[in-house]
């Protein structure tokens, strides 16, 4: 299904906000990867997730970040959390801020849920930084 020229400025704009958060050979995977089967929701994700809400005025991209990490732990989803990972670093979530993110979903979400977070996070950061 074709999107439409109002959807297209939405797509549009998520794909320029994918692309700066988790990075432009990130989304060129994922978008290469993309077959007939799993073209709907690459659609849906970036039009909806990085179009329709990131670009949002009410919360800035390190708010997000921070928010998408808690809410990927709480998920159990650690290869979206790597993503967003990357992507918190990109949007000037610091290391230290990750870490409290994290300590604070073990209270709320439950240790081993965290203990998994920490390891993907720490994995990332050591990929991406100094530290």
């Amino acid at each position: 299904m074709p999107i439409d020229a109002t959807r297209r400025e939405t797509f549009d704009a998520g794909m320029k906000v994918r692309e700066e958060v988790v990075g432009a050979q990130y989304v060129a995977r994922a978008v290469a990867a993309t077959n007939d089967f799993t073209r709907p929701v690459q659609e849906l994700v970036t039009e909806y997730c990085w179009g329709a809400v990131w670009t949002r005025p009410g919360l800035g991209r390190r708010e997000r970040s921070m928010i998408n990490l808690a809410m990927l732990t709480a998920l159990g989803k650690p290869t979206e959390l790597a993503a967003h990972v990357r992507g918190a670093l990109t949007n000037g979530v610091t290391v230290d801020e990750i870490q409290e993110v994290l300590l604070q979903t073990a209270v709320y979400v439950g240790v081993p849920a965290a203990l998994e977070s920490f390891r993907v996070a720490n994995e990332v950061i050591t990929e991406n930084t100094d530290v």
